[in-house]
């Protein structure tokens, strides 16, 4: 039987991370996979697939739509879905080695198979044989991540109903795609087949899309996504979805009581993710779950059962792959007996449309909420140098800060680069910096950076240089 420091369930972000950061704190560290390759859902089936497909989708329609603004011309213009699923493909296969040869750099031993437990110090490997080898180890990570979540009246076939595992897939774009959740799964993966010709027809519970973001930024991402041509129905709940043929019908309820039907050639189900811990054999551990499906953990990420933590998807918090990551190093440091830290509030959010979408911190909502004074500066990208010259000119930079100490509170961002520009709110956060302080650095120009910093100049004194 081996015998390890660490054992790390799951070769998500989190565990991968937190395999390598143990192993640089000098621990013997494995790593277990339930399938043939390393990299969880993010890897494989989810971040990193799905934005190569979005930035292929992404060319395309500016070459369609834009580029003859900046006198290029297309002329017999065109694309191959199979070649764009090809090149997806080869950028998952890169992550995949990537992520094994660093296995192998800091001498972190891999298993595939799936792990359970036989006790809470000794874990089973069963593979695809059914051969299994033993483990013994001194703590265990469980980072087992998520899976999408299924609505109990719609049987997904994986074929014309699917989950956002299939919808990366897909071997031919869709005519019309009727999209369940106006989530940000849900608007990413309908924006890639928008882009391609797709009709697209999102399905929304709520009076709103993107819901865990500030309720301004779903209120411009909708009007964008409209003006796109993607096709809302907000107050409208999901009764069943049926196949005949090569033919979904959707069937629901307006807010008014109506019933309508949508039919599509494909159905995605997306309505979120629910933790993962089927095969893990928790109870032989001592350890149970919620009514939620996840593990509980103190705020060391360490269970009920001392020496088996457990991080990522299967515990509380957002379902980021960030965070995951963040988690898998805080645990790492935890076991080495250092005294790391991770501020929860400061975990970005993105949704990868076009413009894109980004927040860190409190909503306006959630300060009102709460009943925190506070004060807000706005600020278009259409006023922008740098947008006018690329003709991206959609969206804003939003800055809410504490009304008596100008402290930033929250940071909300729709517009070009939001992802990357997202970052300048949480170093400005972490740092407890005032809206005044950002807007006395020089941001460089002809840049979008120079959004942030007006919004902040509105936020200390309605003093916008530039609007």
């Amino acid at each position: 039987m081996s015998k390890y420091n660490v054992v790390f369930i799951g070769s998500g972000p989190g565990g991968y991370i937190g395999a390598i950061r143990c192993a640089q704190l000098g621990m013997k560290v494995a790593i277990i996979e339930k399938y043939d390759v390393l990299g969880g859902t993010c890897t494989n089936v989810g971040c990193i697939p799905s934005k190569a497909l979005l930035d292929s989708s992404e060319h395309y329609h500016n070459a369609e739509k834009s580029f003859e603004d900046h006198g290029i011309a297309t002329k017999g213009l065109s694309f191959d879905f199979t070649k764009m699923v090809t090149r997806k493909n080869g950028v998952v296969k890169a992550n995949n080695d990537g992520i094994a040869f660093l296995m192998k750099k800091n001498k972190v031993d891999t298993y595939f198979g799936t792990g359970s437990f036989i006790s809470k110090n000794k874990i089973a490997v069963t593979n695809s044989k059914a051969e299994v080898t033993e483990l013994e180890t001194e703590k265990t990570i469980i980072a087992t991540g998520s899976k999408p979540t299924k609505l109990p009246f719609i049987t997904v076939d994986k074929k014309r109903i699917i989950t956002s595992t299939e919808a990366l897939m897909l071997k031919e774009v869709p005519k019309h795609l009727v999209i369940i959740g106006g989530g940000i799964i849900g608007v990413e993966l309908g924006s890639v087949y928008l882009r391609l010709g797709s009709k697209v027809t999102v399905i929304e519970f709520l009076d709103k899309i993107v819901p865990s973001m500030d309720d301004e930024l779903g209120k411009e991402l909708l009007r964008v996504l409209r003006k796109q041509g993607m096709e809302f129905m907000l107050s409208t709940k999901v009764t069943g979805a049926t196949v005949k043929g090569k033919e979904v019908t959707v069937t629901a309820e307006n807010k008014a009581g109506e019933k309508v039907e949508v039919i599509g050639d494909y159905c995605l189900v997306a309505v979120g993710r629910v933790p993962f811990t089927e095969g893990l054999a928790l109870e032989k551990a001592g350890l149970k779950t919620d009514e939620r499906g996840r593990i509980a953990v103190n705020d060391k990420m360490e269970t009920e059962v001392a020496g088996i933590y457990a991080i990522g998807d299967v515990v509380r918090g957002a379902m980021l792959a960030h965070k995951a990551e963040e988690e898998g190093a805080f645990v790492a440091e935890v076991i080495a007996g250092q005294k790391p830290h991770i501020n929860y509030n400061l975990i970005p959010g993105v949704a990868y449309t076009w413009p894109e979408a980004a927040s860190v911190g409190a909503t306006e909502q959630e300060l009102k909420q709460k009943g925190v004074a506070y004060k807000s500066g706005k600020f278009p990208f259409r006023a922008l140098g740098r947008a006018r010259a690329s003709g991206d000119l959609d969206g804003f930079v939003k800055i809410l800060a504490d009304k008596e100490t100008d402290e930033i509170l929250g940071v909300h961002i729709i517009g070009a680069r939001a992802a990357d520009l997202i970052i300048e709110g949480v170093v400005a956060m972490e740092y407890r910096a005032s809206a005044e302080d950002i807007s006395r650095m020089s941001h460089p120009h002809p840049t979008y950076t120079e959004a942030f910093k007006e919004a902040c100049l509105i936020a200390t004194d309605n003093r916008a240089l530039n609007m």
